[in-house]
């Protein structure tokens, strides 16, 4: 059954399920929905329209759904989605959607967001993504699924960072990092992929060969980005079980609006 600290502040108006946990004075606003068996530590603060799912851990001193750090936010009712089974530890802050941005801030599924990480307004967060220690996400930035940002990662505004994409501690990212890609360095260079990270996923030694011959051809080659796009189409046919993840970095580098790191 839902279990309530008595010091703790919510609104009558907010939505929990019947099997949430609430710690000691935390406060929880009007247009909150929290779903099944989410616990939501002491002292944090919940508001704005925000959507939490279900198993969710929230660590103490967390501000959650709080307006976005942006001069042209007005007060309209943006919201916060965060989906289930993510664990969201102390002092992040996590703010709501502008109306330029499209109006939601989204976290996927199963991510692990550690202490002091910021997400700020109309950010795109995927699933299984771990966001180290300290890392600023400015706002609208992308973040793929099964990416990982190391500690104090900063990441500037509009910058998408792609699918299994890794930075490390304290890069600095300005322009898209494509997917498989790790950028270290300030301002963030590309580093090779992650081929351990890849391989614990279950990536087969095919695949991870694959995506390192593409990041030879985009990184080490000298083609003009038109003739690496080209390049890459090329590739895609000479390695059916690694088709997908090619034309996944193609697709990311010709929509790329910011540039990749180069």
């Amino acid at each position: 059954m839902m279990r309530i600290h008595p010091t703790a502040v919510i609104d009558p108006k907010a939505a929990l399920d019947s099997f949430v946990e609430v710690g000691a004075y935390s406060v929880i606003g009007p247009h909150v929905s929290i779903g099944a068996n989410t616990k939501v530590g002491p002292h944090a603060v919940i508001e704005g329209h925000t959507t939490i799912g279900r198993d969710n851990s929230i660590f103490q001193f967390g501000s959650i759904g709080a307006v976005p750090q942006d001069k042209k936010y007005a007060g309209e009712p943006t919201r916060l989605e965060i989906g289930d089974r993510n664990t969201i530890r102390e002092f992040v802050t996590l703010n709501l959607g502008t109306i330029q941005g499209g109006g939601v801030t989204r976290i996927g599924n199963h991510n692990l967001i550690m202490a002091y990480v910021h997400v700020g307004h109309d950010c795109q967060i995927g699933s299984n993504t771990t966001i180290a220690n300290n890392a600023t996400l400015a706002g609208h930035v992308h973040l793929g699924d099964w990416a990982l940002l190391g500690g104090f990662t900063t990441v500037h505004q509009f910058c998408r960072i792609g699918a299994h994409a890794m930075t490390a501690f304290t890069a600095a990212v300005s322009k898209d990092v494509p997917p498989f890609v790790t950028a270290a360095g300030n301002r963030a260079e590309p580093a090779g992929i992650n081929s351990e990270g890849l391989l614990r996923r279950g990536f087969r030694s095919e695949q991870i060969m694959a995506i390192k011959r593409a990041y030879r051809t985009i990184y080490r080659s000298g083609l003009a980005l038109q003739d690496t796009m080209a390049a890459l189409a090329q590739e895609e046919g000479k390695s059916p079980a690694s088709t997908e993840h090619l034309k996944l970095m193609r697709e990311f580098i010709a929509s790329s609006t910011r540039g990749i790191i180069r």
